[in-house]
């Protein structure tokens, strides 16, 4: 009778679904699996509290063996066990201290190209002076020396210097416009009037549109000379702490040879002691 009833096909009976709304207000609802797996894990934690806790009454405080002699604790009480790893021997520690030391020199050749990079477009976007011998020393950015062969070519490359530095170049002619109060009395570069309004009102037009392109032009000039000093700040500290990383590797190296001294544990200086040639 059981195999027929077990025969015949029953309908599975499935949990409810969660409604939406409450979905959004209480979150996902545990299910009865959800609900199994913690009850689960619960119990199993039970068990072996209990078991412990029954370990620790029956505990036998005179109890003693050689393992305790070199067992450790650490200060909560839990026993620390060696993980297997087996040290190496000097050689190897050698090895792959040159190994680190060679990396990292190829590390700061390779941050020193960059910063000297950085440098040369720095000072490429903000242009350079040339410096005559024997001239001034107030220039800025970078200098180009020239040398002469006499006295008399020294103050010749000077004087035709200074005609160029007094004459405005192209880019400096075309960053001074009309001035706006000019254009509104009529007067152009000249100092000539202009009798027809429409005249006056297209200069103005196009002054104040040169005006907003250069102070556009100069505020992304700036944010870029701001951003190039702070990647050569990073570039220069980084340079440093590779260096010193470097001595750091190479004094330790020193040490492991037993060619320099040092400080010990107790904190006394000693130095190797040399042959007597």
């Amino acid at each position: 009778m059981s195999s027929m009833r077990n025969a015949v096909q029953r309908r599975n009976h499935r949990e409810r679904a969660q409604p939406k709304q409450r979905e959004e207000k209480w979150g996902i609802l545990e299910k009865h699996k959800d609900y199994s797996l913690r009850a689960k894990d619960y119990n199993e934690k039970k068990k072996r509290i209990k078991i412990l806790r029954e370990k620790a009454a029956e505990r036998n405080p005179d109890e003693f063996s050689y393992g305790m002699l070199s067992s450790k604790t650490d200060k909560h009480g839990r026993k620390i066990q060696a993980r297997g790893n087996t040290s190496l021997s000097q050689d190897a520690v050698n090895l792959l201290k040159t190994q680190d030391a060679g990396y990292i020199r190829t590390v700061i050749q390779q941050t020193r190209r960059l910063r000297l990079k950085m440098e040369e477009e720095y000072l490429l976007v903000n242009g350079g002076s040339i410096k005559v011998l024997g001239g001034g020393h107030g220039a800025k950015g970078g200098q180009h020396l020239i040398f002469a062969e006499t006295r008399e070519e020294q103050e010749s490359i000077g004087l035709a210097q200074a005609k160029r530095d007094l004459q405005p170049s192209v880019g400096d002619r075309l960053e001074q416009p009309d001035r706006i109060e000019d254009i509104e009395h009529g007067l152009n570069t000249s100092g000539q009037l202009h009798d027809d309004p429409r005249h006056i009102m297209l200069r103005k037009a196009d002054c104040v549109q040169r005006l907003k392109q250069e102070r556009a032009a100069r505020k992304l000039r700036k944010r870029g000379n701001e951003s190039r000093q702070s990647k050569l700040s990073a570039l220069n500290a980084r340079e440093k702490e590779l260096l010193a990383t470097e001595k750091q590797l190479g004094f330790q190296r020193a040490r492991m040879s037993n060619s320099i001294g040092g400080v010990n544990k107790a904190g006394v200086k000693w130095k190797v002691r040399e042959r007597k040639r």
